[in-house]
């Protein structure tokens, strides 16, 4: 393994050290106790999302990601994820105010706990990672590019939260595999 491996893994390896896992464990519960779970994130934090709400479903549970046609309406008793890593975004900022209008509990997930974002949230779960909010000049901490280091530790986190889901849940991994498309 060359260098620059070495230095991404551990960089990841350091964002786990610094991750409050009683944090992850109140997010687990929050997701285990939503009617629904509608998530949301820009760029490619949507994508590192999006694989989680498809593992949510893998799991038997509803959730939806926010901007496909089939999204449900939230409210009272609904769960609203949102990633952040920068701490806000226009887009999240807007949608933050009609889900916590509409009532539903929000969890934002963020490396910057302090950006606005977390100002609408029930819940902060914060991933303290490099983003593009601090990737420049004397702020910068990672070998990779831009918000690279913090979509890398969302996938794992995700991937985390699934396996503590599973457990909360005792859900087999054969339920989980029932769940899977059959159309590949």
């Amino acid at each position: 393994m060359t260098n620059m491996y070495k230095t991404a893994l551990s960089e990841l390896e350091g964002v786990f050290d610094r991750l409050n896992d009683a944090e992850v464990d109140k997010a687990v519960q929050l997701i285990a106790d939503a009617k629904t779970t509608v998530v949301f994130g820009g760029g490619r934090e949507r994508l590192q999302i999006m694989g989680f709400a498809m593992r949510l479903y893998h799991l038997g549970l509803s959730v939806a990601v926010e901007g496909d046609m089939t999204t449900p309406p939230v409210g009272a008793g609904d769960l609203f994820i949102v990633t952040v890593g920068p701490g806000e975004i226009s887009t999240a900022l807007a949608l933050l105010g009609v889900a916590k209008a509409a009532g539903a509990t929000i969890m934002v997930i963020t490396a910057q706990p302090q950006g606005r974002a977390a100002g609408y949230a029930d819940f902060v779960l914060t991933l303290p990672a490099q983003t593009m909010a601090d990737d420049q000049g004397e702020q910068k901490t990672s070998v990779l590019p831009m918000g690279s280091l913090y979509e890398g530790a969302l996938f794992v986190l995700f991937e985390i939260m699934i396996l503590k889901l599973q457990k909360l849940l005792d859900i087999d991994p054969e339920a989980m595999r029932a769940n899977h498309t059959n159309l590949e």
